[in-house]
């Protein structure tokens, strides 16, 4: 791609976007070298504007920023790099330079099931997880059908509020029956992704 370094004097900016929360993490600023570098190395590289030299996100702390892709905008004078990010972005030690936390809420659902995992594995007593496992794959997928049918109800005759409390219980308790299975959640993801793909073909 062609980029005009000229507009601010031999720098552009650079958005910094976990490619897989879509969170920005930080802005940074390159010459033509620092992106030349960016490119080859598929590490993010900046040009720092106090040490006046190039400067490698991660040289020092280990957490680089591994490159997925690099766009420029309409002007041709702003990257959006989306990275793979290897630990927290900012010197503060937080995972984003405004101070935020560099996930989403769906992704609570992996931490979930490695919790399910965690129970399905250790079996600890008292644990209603635990007595789902010890009822046996009839009583969990007949509790995986009730959980659907509270959904549907509550979705036809029910409060929204009710919906969302229904389609989380149905959700945890099919988790559940995927682990006695030997599966997890991100079985059923790859399906759908691999779905997805074959029916964007057709169209």
């Amino acid at each position: 791609m062609t980029l005009d370094f000229k507009k601010m004097n031999g720098l552009i900016p650079a958005i910094i976007q976990d490619n897989y929360t879509q969170k920005v993490l930080m802005l940074g600023f390159m010459n033509e070298e620092a992106y030349r570098k960016t490119v080859k190395s598929n590490k993010v590289t900046f040009f720092s504007r106090t040490k006046n030299r190039l400067w490698t996100k991660g040289e020092e702390s280990g957490n680089f920023l591994h490159v997925v892709s690099i766009q420029s905008d309409c002007d041709n004078d702003t990257l959006l790099i989306k990275v793979h990010p290897e630990g927290p972005v900012c010197h503060t030690g937080s995972d984003t330079c405004w101070g935020e936390k560099n996930e989403q809420d769906i992704m609570f659902l992996k931490e979930l099931q490695d919790f399910i995992d965690k129970r399905h594995e250790e079996m600890p007593e008292k644990s209603y997880t635990t007595s789902l496992f010890q009822s046996g794959v009839n009583k969990m997928a007949q509790k995986v059908g009730e959980e659907a049918v509270e959904t549907v109800i509550e979705a036809c005759n029910g409060t929204d509020e009710r919906l969302i409390y229904e389609g989380a219980d149905l959700l945890y308790h099919l988790i559940v029956l995927l682990t006695s299975k030997g599966y997890r959640i991100e079985d059923l993801a790859r399906e759908l992704k691999e779905r997805h793909s074959e029916n964007w073909k057709k169209h």
